[in-house]
């Protein structure tokens, strides 16, 4: 039996394929498939504390920031546009898990924090979280998914240049 026959991958050759290679439509595909069902996941652990999906990823971003972030930090940080966090932060607020302070460096920015209900739900949901991703990463060494994680990050930074590189080039007269 050939390595690629048991698993492996020999050396690709034109008439041989590596797994990556054989993910349909696409490795990105793959990925942006894992990211939807690893969300579901969280956001069906989390439903019965009455945190939609993007109330909890708010509030785990503001958790994993620190809270004092203006609004704008969080947006970018979230990579949605203001509007749509502003909505998930009055839905935060009226909940009473959340509250906005003016920012004493700008009068027009506000700062983010976590009220007394808001610190201890979002304790509750970091519980939940990590055993959803117990789940999904069971079988897995701890050492495969250090090498995971080191190759997702590879891929951004790359596809992040690449944007940069693509912006650059519009702009730049001919």
């Amino acid at each position: 039996m050939t390595d690629t026959e048991s698993g492996g991958n020999a050396a690709a050759s034109p008439l041989t394929s590596s797994i990556h290679d054989g993910l349909k439509p696409s490795l990105g595909g793959a990925l942006g498939r894992l990211h939807r069902l690893w969300r579901r996941a969280i956001t069906n652990a989390v439903a019965p504390m009455d945190l939609t999906e993007s109330r909890w990823s708010v509030m785990v971003h503001l958790f994993k920031l620190g809270e004092g972030i203006s609004q704008q930090c969080l947006a970018r940080a979230l990579e949605i546009e203001m509007p749509s966090l502003t909505r998930t932060l009055n839905q935060l607020e009226d909940q009473a898990l959340i509250e906005r302070r003016p920012d004493p460096h700008d009068r027009r920015a506000h700062t983010l924090w976590f009220t007394g209900r808001g610190r201890e739900r979002v304790t509750q949901m970091e519980a939940q979280i990590k055993t959803v991703r117990a789940n999904i990463c069971d079988g897995l060494t701890p050492e495969q998914l250090d090498q995971f994680a080191e190759v997702i990050t590879v891929m951004e930074n790359n596809v992040r240049q690449h944007l940069a590189d693509a912006k650059q080039k519009e702009s730049s007269p001919s």
